[in-house]
């Protein structure tokens, strides 16, 4: 069959894709942001220890972000677009039933169920991203992780809106956040496949580059310490305001606004990232935070409000570019570049959580927030280690 024909019968535009995949990243990762949030309510349900609790965020995290590089690997040998609408149903599916689940056993089950859904979800839906990018690879991935991240900053205000009301059992509309996500995944498979045909052509005719090992370790621990960064403070800002007499809700609405200025500096990082050069950027990106994560545990009232959304802003800067430039170090296997740089990093930043949880309990959460500046701090650093694109470009 003729390649042209085909492609006029795909009636999806390349940023019509872009955005659908956005769309579904969003709720997809909307509702696994759910569940941290949730961990009050089935606290109280199941009369559960804060270590039962603390399973419920370990379950999560294996399951949706630590198997994304197992998934990408096997995607990158046999791509499996079915995965992008199954994927976002079954994270809808098993949010829905974890909270009409009797027993805690069958409550794992779900939640495990429902990071399995994300986990699957992602290899593909970044490749989907990595298809229709064009040139202009930053901006592809600013489109799509912006969706994330978006996500992950509306996801706990659920609770507030919407579950305090509801009861836990209010999780089962969140089936409709799952059907409308593989509704949107559907409508791009015939785009996606003939996609997919495209880059195989392309792969067959051009000069394979060559993977470079030791960048994308480091860029992979410059990642990590910038996940610890991200999900520390996220996780135990509401604690933090609390230790300083700010109410709860008013905790959970800053930390709306700290993730929500990321997914802000996530599309703006990702967007002008291909003029800028990628190196550049993230290093700019982790240089810049220091500062801020320096002033956060020092400054109070409207100035502190202002370092918050800075430093979320910078901190998620280099989110879409990292995504790019592991698959520039790891040429021909996206889905497993992919499942690095979003899964097994940000599955890493949850442990590195749990670490500073203990710090907390040890030293007082103000000392966690004095640590916040290391991290930023080593990830500049070990970005000078990276190769530039242009030395990746050059070796192609």
């Amino acid at each position: 069959m003729d390649f042209a024909a085909t492609k006029k019968r795909s009636s999806v535009s390349d940023d019509q894709a872009l955005w659908s995949l956005g769309g579904a990243h969003f709720l997809n990762d909307l509702m696994t942001s759910v569940v941290p949030a949730l961990l009050p309510l089935f606290k109280d349900v199941f009369h559960l220890t804060y270590t039962q609790a603390g399973i419920i965020l370990l379950v999560s995290s294996l399951t949706s972000s630590v198997t994304q590089p197992v998934f990408g690997y096997i995607s990158d040998k046999h791509p499996r677009p079915w995965l992008l609408p199954v994927g976002t149903l079954i994270t809808g599916v098993g949010l829905a039933l974890s909270g009409l689940m009797p027993t805690y056993p069958l409550l794992l089950l779900m939640i495990a169920l429902s990071g399995l859904g994300s986990g699957l979800f992602h290899p593909e839906a970044s490749r989907g991203a990595h298809l229709g990018a064009g040139t202009r690879k930053g901006r592809a991935q600013a489109i799509f992780q912006v969706g994330g991240n978006a996500g992950q900053a509306f996801g706990p205000l659920m609770i507030p809106l919407f579950l305090l009301a509801t009861g836990i059992k209010g999780t089962s509309w969140f089936i409709l956040a799952g059907l409308l996500g593989a509704f949107f995944m559907g409508r791009l498979l015939p785009w996606y496949r003939v996609n997919l045909v495209e880059e195989g052509r392309k792969a067959k005719k051009r000069i394979k580059g060559k993977t470079n090992v030791p960048g994308l370790v480091i860029l992979v621990i410059v990642v990590i310490f910038r996940s610890f960064a991200q999900i520390g403070i996220a996780g135990f800002l509401p604690f933090f305001y609390l230790n300083q007499g700010v109410p709860l809700r008013t905790g959970d609405v800053l930390t709306f606004l700290f993730l929500l200025a990321g997914a802000l500096g996530t599309f703006l990082g990702g967007r002008f990232s291909d003029q800028l050069g990628y190196k550049w950027l993230l290093f700019g990106s982790m240089f810049v935070t220091i500062p801020f994560a320096w002033a956060l545990p020092h400054v109070h009232g409207l100035l502190s409000i202002i370092v918050l959304f800075l430093l979320g802003f910078f901190v998620l800067s280099s989110f879409a570019v990292t995504v790019v430039y592991g698959q520039l170090l790891l040429p021909d296997k996206v889905g497993l570049a992919s499942g690095l740089m979003i899964g097994l990093s940000i599955g890493a930043g949850g442990i590195g959580a749990a670490i500073l949880g203990w710090v907390s309990d040890n030293y007082g959460i103000t000392t966690v927030f004095n640590l916040f500046v290391i991290l930023p701090l080593i990830g500049a650093i070990l970005t000078l280690f990276v190769p530039s694109e242009k030395k990746l470009i050059q070796a192609d």
